[in-house]
């Protein structure tokens, strides 16, 4: 989009959240929180955002299997930008342990069929009912906008598999096509903050599966072995050299061996051992480089062991996070007139990885995403971090800054 001139401010006095509207925000964050489920999986959730949208008189569509897309067009038909709002909406296996009498205990089945416990360890229920609310407000004072507001509730984030699920089902042939994608999430900083990075935001990720195929034997014998843990052992040892010796210091790269499985009674020389791999790096042509350094390592362990070239997999792809140079400050204008300056923040670049940027690089259109503090600590390493089993942001000031923040947001694009 070309970015116009506008004075930020804050959001009109009859905009903001009344204690009904707060209200009913805390209930259905709490069920939310209460009913997870996995990537890919979230039906029940999908349905029960469909009954909200319903219940707004917001026309919805169901994209990519799990994923809701809510057109909130304006009701007198005033003319202006499209804006995108996206929100994601799947859980974690993980056990929660926050201690809430609203904490999750739901339990559900992963690809492979392992049963699991579920819960929302990264904040991705604050999300919904924080987009939920904004389109409710929206919905009862078009006095204050004009144009199309697309509510995106992305299932599959934590995988990767969301955005890329909507994209190929047509989103942006079946709804409005939008000048700009917004979007928030939930980090552990201090409830009431805004921080936010201008330009690459996050990382790339991929995520590879290695499977080292060997020869079994006894454990007494293993000259009558191709010993496919031993060659694995020096697999990951020698993959810590990638980042350290391979990629230049001023670029961030991450290389970690997430899992190793092999063998399944110690006088056994398994046949095979299998590890995971998670990779981070800043660009597209860092990944390569990461990417062909892991292959030719992989590749050359095999051949020093006398084993098969082994079987690599990637899968869980994610794509770079970045935040509009042109729109992005603009839009924390916005959000420090509704929040005040000292609430938000610059940061710098995270390591972590979102899938958010496909929507935005699919059209070709600005992308600004920000984070919200949702915890009491100042600092991150005061607060529990994402995707742990104490992960449960404070309900205030956490939801009621989130939907005011997505309200100045979305505002500003759309002019009032």
């Amino acid at each position: 989009m070309t970015e116009t001139t506008r004075t930020a401010a804050p959001l009109p006095e009859g905009m903001h959240l009344t204690p009904e509207l707060t209200e009913t925000l805390h209930e259905e964050y709490i069920h939310l929180h209460r009913h997870p489920e996995l990537s890919m999986q979230e039906h029940e959730t999908a349905a029960w955002i469909e009954a909200r949208l319903d219940e707004l008189g917001i026309d919805h569509e169901r994209v990519g299997g799990t994923g809701v897309v809510g057109i909130l067009r304006h009701p007198d038909g005033a003319e202006g930008q499209v804006v995108a709002w996206r929100a994601d909406t799947d859980a974690l296996p993980v056990k929660e342990d926050s201690g809430l009498e609203y904490a999750s205990t739901a339990r559900g089945t992963l690809p492979d069929g392992t049963e699991a416990p579920v819960m929302h360890a990264c904040g991705h229920d604050t999300h919904v009912a924080m987009g939920l609310s904004a389109a409710r407000v929206l919905s009862r004072h078009p006095e204050a906008w004009a144009g199309t507001v697309v509510f995106v509730f992305q299932p599959g984030e934590e995988t990767a598999a969301g955005a890329a699920a909507l994209l190929e089902d047509g989103l942006w042939d079946r709804v409005p096509r939008p000048a700009a994608v917004l979007g928030q999430h939930v980090m552990p900083a201090r409830a009431g903050t805004v921080r936010y990075v201008t330009g690459d935001a996050m990382s790339l990720a991929d995520s590879f599966r290695v499977t080292f195929r060997g020869r079994g034997a006894h454990g007494s014998m293993p000259e009558r072995s191709i010993d496919p843990i031993l060659l694995a052992a020096h697999a990951v040892t020698r993959l810590q050299g990638v980042v350290s010796r391979e990629v230049a210091p001023s670029d961030r790269a991450v290389v970690t061996v997430g899992t190793f499985h092999a063998g399944l009674k110690e006088n056994v020389i398994p046949d095979t051992a299998e590890i995971a791999l998670n990779v981070r790096t800043p660009t597209p042509e860092v990944r390569a480089k990461v990417s062909a350094a892991i292959h030719r390592i992989l590749t050359a362990e095999a051949l020093a062991s006398g084993a098969p070239e082994p079987e690599i997999v990637r899968y869980n792809s994610f794509p770079r996070t970045h935040n509009d140079v042109e729109l992005t400050p603009s839009v924390m204008d916005a959000l420090r007139a509704e929040l005040g300056a000292e609430a938000v923040t610059e940061m710098p670049p995270l390591m972590g990885s979102e899938d958010v940027g496909a929507l935005a690089d699919a059209l070709g259109v600005p992308l600004v995403y920000w984070f919200l503090g949702g915890f009491e600590g100042d600092e991150l390493e005061d607060n529990p971090a994402n995707h742990t089993p104490q992960f449960a942001p404070v309900l205030e000031p956490t939801l009621t800054t989130g939907v005011h923040a997505a309200l100045a947001g979305i505002l500003h694009v759309l002019g009032r």
